[in-house]
């Protein structure tokens, strides 16, 4: 196997972890955490989200830096100039928000929203629950969008 399979693989493998994982806790965590009296519904999505965030912390780095030696490896760095291949900056820009997401905005944020979330339950999960909405929704429509340009589906 080569470098670039490999690469591939773990590149899938990452991301099918990264993404997984953040459609398990909006479709399912944040509905569960709704739908339970307000400090319980915190508490549980408090401890979900802290057992999947040190794990998705290795793989949005880990997706990032296969897709870079993929990158590198196979010189695919003309694609950036073509508006064909406008899903590779949709993947490079979503790869750079969760990392601004998951290593300075949450870590700046997250004792401010957790006090507001014990005084104010139902509307701080509210807004959680959008902005995880959200989230899966350009992350779905990217993904679907790479994987279909990476298949020859081009829409300009």
């Amino acid at each position: 196997m080569d470098d670039i399979t490999l690469a591939r693989a773990f590149h899938v493998l990452t991301v099918l972890h990264w993404i997984g994982g953040l459609a398990f806790v909006t479709l399912v965590v944040l509905p569960l955490s709704r739908m339970m009296p307000g400090a319980q519904g915190v508490a549980l999505f408090e401890t979900v989200e802290a057992r999947f965030s040190g794990q998705v912390r290795w793989s949005v780095p880990l997706a990032g830096l296969t897709g870079l030696w993929m990158t590198l490896r196979m010189d695919l760095w003309a694609r950036f100039q073509d508006p064909a291949f406008w899903w590779m900056h949709a993947m490079l820009a979503l790869w750079a928000a969760f990392m601004l997401l998951l290593f300075v905005i949450e870590p700046l944020l997250h004792h401010r929203i957790a006090a507001l979330a014990l005084a104010a339950p139902v509307p701080v999960l509210r807004r959680i629950s959008l902005l995880h909405r959200v989230l899966l929704t350009v992350t779905a429509l990217t993904v679907f969008s790479a994987v279909a340009g990476a298949h020859g589906l081009f829409l300009f």
